[in-house]
């Protein structure tokens, strides 16, 4: 009785819509399928509600993160399906991006820097960050091929070939850039620190700076694991050569040093010839009772 009820009302909602629909009966539900054509008023009206705008979208999305069915293996690739820039991470306890007026706010700051020719290489090093950073050092080469660009680097390494794809784009350019690591440049971002400008690469006092030689895996047959095995000698003997380049280190050292995590302070890091100088804020305010004799100047491009 019900479903013939439900059946008869849904007939003479589907007369006042005026529209061809295909009902497909079933006896145990009556309406077991229901499609809307493109001529279906009903449809229209749906379609023409207003949907989210993409901040709203972003600021109300879950993070989705496959780590439950990888049995709690942890990827540092699960932080990164959300945000379509990593300009925009994702906040690692609730789960959602900032809200609109913050994020707002956020690309007004990112904008401004790369107004002053200031780009940062934050996060890990994927193909995302690399296509971003590479469009950027592209754009202030052809605004302006004769002054300097300054990035401020912060990662834990990453992709070896998104890394690369930096790397040679900062040779490709006319432009000198300057790096500076702000809190930690390991793997792949202490290779992208080191890659600056000779005599314009630096670091704050109290960043940490790390190599080590590239991580990866294989499965499969014989064939296709002697395949990947080659292919990471490969990459370890190239970024160890411009390792030995950049930092006048011999390449034997550089193959000892980069066995294992290899971790430096600012200092340390200069001394080995990852980095020309260290920068500190010359300010009592900030500085307290720590005046260090050999304070530099806030100026990234003082020789």
């Amino acid at each position: 009785m019900a479903a013939s009820s439900f059946t008869s009302s849904a007939t003479t909602a589907l007369k006042l819509a005026d529209s061809p629909v295909s009902v497909s009966p079933s006896t145990a539900h009556p309406l077991k399928t229901l499609i809307l054509t493109h001529q279906n008023p009903l449809l229209h009206s749906l379609s023409s509600k207003r949907r989210s705008s993409p901040k709203a979208i972003y600021s109300n999305r879950s993070r989705t993160s496959n780590q439950d069915s990888r049995k709690g293996i942890w990827s540092i690739r699960d932080d990164l399906l959300v945000p379509s820039s990593p300009y925009f991470p994702v906040e690692s306890q609730g789960g959602q991006g900032p809200p609109p007026m913050v994020q707002e706010r956020f690309q007004s700051v990112i904008s401004q820097l790369f107004q002053h020719r200031i780009i940062r290489c934050g996060g890990a090093v994927d193909d995302d960050m690399a296509n971003i950073i590479v469009a950027q050092l592209l754009y202030l080469d052809a605004v302006d091929p004769a002054k300097d660009i300054v990035m401020y680097v912060n990662s834990p390494g990453g992709s070896v070939t998104a890394g690369m794809a930096i790397f040679d784009t900062m040779r490709h350019i006319r432009p000198n850039v300057s790096t500076v690591c702000v809190g930690l440049a390991a793997s792949m971002g202490a290779f992208i620190l080191s890659s600056g400008t000779k005599g314009k690469r630096f670091s704050l006092p109290n960043s940490r700076i790390m190599i080590h030689q590239p991580l990866g895996g294989a499965q499969g047959g014989q064939t296709d694991i002697d395949i990947q095995a080659n292919e990471m000698l490969h990459h370890k003997a190239n970024l160890n050569g411009y390792l030995a380049y950049h930092t006048g280190q011999s390449l034997e050292k550089i193959n000892q040093d980069t066995d294992r995590d290899f971790f430096m302070s600012a200092k340390e890091a200069k001394e080995y010839g990852l980095i020309d100088g260290i920068k500190v804020v010359v300010s009592e305010h900030f500085l307290g009772p720590f005046k260090p004799s050999n304070a530099v100047p806030w100026n990234f491009f003082s020789s």
